[in-house]
């Protein structure tokens, strides 16, 4: 079980972490904390963001601060399956006879960055989804294990679509967020410009280790989940179901799809660490309400009307959080998600109970 100790060695590790990553990355700050909360909790991660906002500069700061070996693929649409796991070449051996040896790709290492992973066909980028569930590369039936922790953090460009193919949705399931990079702020950006004259080298430094990210990640699994919350995220995810029995009114109004099993999974996983950040050894409404976003938007698949009204998935969610708090037609921002905690423990209504 977890005890005050544990709490406060995470916390100090997660406090010395931020410390560092912010030495390269002013502002970001929700964009930051959900890449540690995804890498903490074993999960990889999809960052968006028009370029220049510093997506790539983030996830090489991250190598620099867990000391983690760290290599970058640049995908474009040259880019092969063999390029990114490695091939079979042939080489001699000590008798000078001629052998197959394997010669191990970019994928073999702690923390890959999958830059513009949008460019690549989609032969190439299936070649990270053996890696991004099983933590294991196959090539020529021969499988290989990759070396813990192992994490995908992957960058897209919403904008220029020319040339770029679509992550099929069995690949974007796996990631565990999806995290919008925002333009800086006018005083931020003057931040930035000042700091990068200096230098356009990260500064961070280690602030932790493989071993002790594995420990913490020990450290959150222990975190306790009451069975109320767990059938809150349960809800939750059924609810963006539009065939399902119990789907929200949102759902059925705007949605193809909804999300699968491991959206559940992320949510739990997340919510337990943003639980132990904060200080609880329980998981709350509000962690699983908070982290709805980065978990679900990139797993519901909107339809014609959602598309056509311009209807953003952080909106759908927001609908549906709404439903599921008793507050329906009653909308709320998302930094105020928080407050839906509240009202589903005071209110202990019925989830799924429709208003006559």
């Amino acid at each position: 079980m977890v005890n005050e100790e544990d709490i406060k060695m995470f916390s100090e590790m997660m406090k010395n972490i931020f410390a560092q990553v912010k030495h390269d990355i002013v502002g970001q700050h929700e964009v930051i904390e959900g890449t540690i909360i995804a890498m903490v909790a074993g999960g990889n991660v999809l960052l968006e963001g028009v370029p220049g906002v510093g997506k790539t500069r983030l996830v090489r700061s991250l190598a620099r601060v867990f000391d983690l070996p760290f290599s970058r693929i640049q995908f474009t649409p040259d880019l092969m399956p063999a390029d990114v796991t490695g091939t079979n070449i042939i080489s001699p051996d000590e008798n000078g006879n001629s052998v197959f040896k394997f010669k191990r790709g970019p994928i073999f290492s702690n923390i890959i960055l999958a830059d513009e992973i949008n460019r690549a066909t989609p032969k190439t980028q299936s070649a990270l989804l053996e890696a991004m569930q099983e933590h294991k590369v196959t090539v020529m039936g021969v499988s290989r294990q990759l070396s813990e922790p192992f994490f995908v953090l992957a960058t897209q460009n919403p904008i220029e679509q020319d040339g770029t193919y679509p992550l099929p949705e069995a690949q974007l399931d796996r990631f565990m967020f999806k995290l919008i990079v925002t333009n800086p702020e006018p005083e931020e950006l003057k931040s930035i410009i000042t700091m990068t004259q200096k230098t356009m080298e990260e500064t961070a430094e280690k602030a932790c280790s493989g071993e002790k990210l594995l420990q913490m990640r020990k450290t959150a699994n222990e975190i306790l989940v009451a069975d109320s919350v767990l059938d809150y995220t349960i809800k939750l995810c059924a609810a963006t179901q539009p065939d399902s029995k119990y789907a929200s009114e949102t759902a059925k109004k705007y949605l193809r799809f909804g999300v699968s099993p491991r959206a559940g999974q992320a949510l739990i996983s997340s919510a337990k660490v943003l639980a132990l950040l904060n200080g609880r050894f329980n998981v709350a409404y509000s962690d699983i309400n908070k982290l709805a976003y980065p978990v679900l938007r990139h797993r519901i698949k909107l339809n014609f009307e959602a598309i056509s009204s311009r209807i953003t998935p952080d909106e759908i969610i927001t609908m549906i959080l709404n439903e599921l708090a008793g507050k329906k037609g009653e909308k709320i921002e998302q930094e105020d998600v928080a407050k839906v905690s509240a009202n589903v423990q005071n209110k202990k209504r019925g989830i799924f109970k429709k208003n006559k």
